[in-house]
């Protein structure tokens, strides 16, 4: 048994200049480890809170609640346990906190804790943490296919344009360097298209452009002439990839396109996203419709599942029994796993696991306000996910998560490239299948 000997947890800062928590934890042995927080803006209603202290200072986001129960309930309890127990440590974690929405101790005080126990362990182990994830709980890893933000949008974007992430995809790479060097002449051209045209008004908060629109139809139709500046054909090496974020926009089947001042009830917004794919060479839709829209979300999968992939993301919110029931329900055909959505590893990983079972992909993900935090990388090779989202080809918090697959991808045994694996169900995988 490697016990823990101690946790601390502190005050950093985020991408966004906001605070969240951090934790180290070493090992009766001096070994430690050490993880953050990050925090979402486009947050789904069943996902796990980060707890605020409210008033006045610091807009209300101050930490010390969950610091204080971090360095109190959190250590007192965890202090002693071993470390390599990765399931036992989350389950003690669960019984301090058993509501569904971690409201007590705090999301960001339980997802840093967890992680920082992985990574404890991975050092303990004297494995990088995706080879320590990989044997722990018997996956097989890969380099997963990135999924990187052009144009921000929604809550990333002052809500500029109503569809929060229009991104790309390069599943006809044949490295994740050859994406990132794809990814480098289409992001840029993007930029230089917005700035002849006088509609670029800066960057948003994952890193993409943000953008100054008429419609949200003209991001779509500036994307593909960046990808052909870039010197890509649409829907060849490159592809589209949206996060719609429906339940920002949309309430009790209806929602509404501030952009284009108009409201549309659930069908026409299937009809609308419909036209898209038939328009656009899109692989990928995340949250077409609300998270309270499971009627929309079923007809959306009856209709496109075939054709693209279907996320859930709000709707699902990491929980492996949402995924289970939207698996019968055929509501979606992939998730999105953010281990601070349930606030911590085991059941992040129990989501990803049902996702699994049922066949489908998935797409392990970041969250709009980041930080110098590299475990999503390393979980997502280490599970061999197939697939990463963390944002766009800017800004430090995003290049370093990136920048750290290039580096797993030169480690012994870290698998090959997914490639176009994880979108082999969509148009785009039965059109380029040998």
């Amino acid at each position: 048994m490697t016990a823990i000997k101690a946790l601390k947890g502190r005050r950093v800062w985020d991408s966004r200049g906001h605070p969240t928590v951090e934790v180290d934890v070493t090992l009766e042995n001096g070994i430690k480890g050490r993880a953050i927080a990050p925090a979402g803006a486009s947050r789904g209603t069943r996902e796990a809170i980060d707890l605020r202290d409210g008033g006045h200072a610091l807009k209300g986001k101050g930490v010390d609640a969950a610091l204080a129960n971090i360095n109190g309930s959190i250590a007192t309890t965890l202090v002693g346990l071993d470390a390599m127990d990765q399931m036992g440590i989350d389950a003690r974690l669960v019984d301090l906190d058993p509501s569904p929405l971690k409201d007590t101790l705090g999301g960001n005080a339980t997802v840093a804790t967890s992680l920082a126990v992985l990574h404890a362990a991975a050092a303990n182990a004297r494995k990088p943490l995706w080879r320590h994830v990989a044997d722990s709980f018997g996956y097989a890893p890969s380099i997963p296919l990135p999924e990187i933000q052009i144009f921000g949008g929604g809550a990333h974007a002052g809500r500029r344009v109503d569809i929060q992430d229009f991104m790309i995809m390069v599943p006809g790479a044949s490295s994740f360097d050859e994406v990132m060097e794809v990814t480098n002449e289409v992001y840029f051209a993007a930029g230089d298209i917005m700035a002849s045209r006088g509609n670029l008004a800066g960057v948003a908060d994952e890193g993409g452009w943000w953008p100054v629109f008429r419609s949200n139809e003209e991001a779509l139709e500036t994307l593909v002439a960046a990808i052909e500046k870039a010197g890509e054909t649409p829907g060849d090496r490159v592809v589209i990839s949206l996060d719609v974020a429906a339940s920002e926009f949309g309430q009790d089947g209806v929602y509404k396109l501030t952009l284009e001042d108009r409201n549309l009830e659930s069908g026409a917004l299937i009809d609308l996203l419909g036209g898209w794919i038939d328009a656009y060479p899109i692989v990928s839709i995340e949250d077409p419709l609300g998270e309270d829209d499971a009627d929309g979300m079923i007809e959306f999968t009856r209709r496109f599942g075939h054709q693209v992939q279907i996320i859930g993301d709000d709707y699902l919110v990491t929980n492996a029994g949402l995924i289970r029931a939207a698996v019968e329900d055929y509501a979606c055909n992939c998730a999105l796993i953010k281990v601070n959505q349930v606030g911590t590893v085991s059941e992040a990983l129990s989501a990803y696991a049902a996702a699994r079972e049922a066949g489908w992909t998935a797409v392990v993900s970041a969250r709009s306000g980041e930080t110098e935090d590299t475990s999503i990388s390393h979980l997502s090779v280490g599970l061999g996910a197939g697939q990463l989202k963390v944002g766009s080809f800017q800004r430090s918090e995003r290049m370093v998560k990136w920048n750290e697959c290039l580096r797993i991808q030169d480690d012994p045994g870290s698998g090959d490239f997914a490639a176009g694996e994880p979108l082999a169900g969509t148009w785009w995988g039965r059109r380029h299948q040998a």
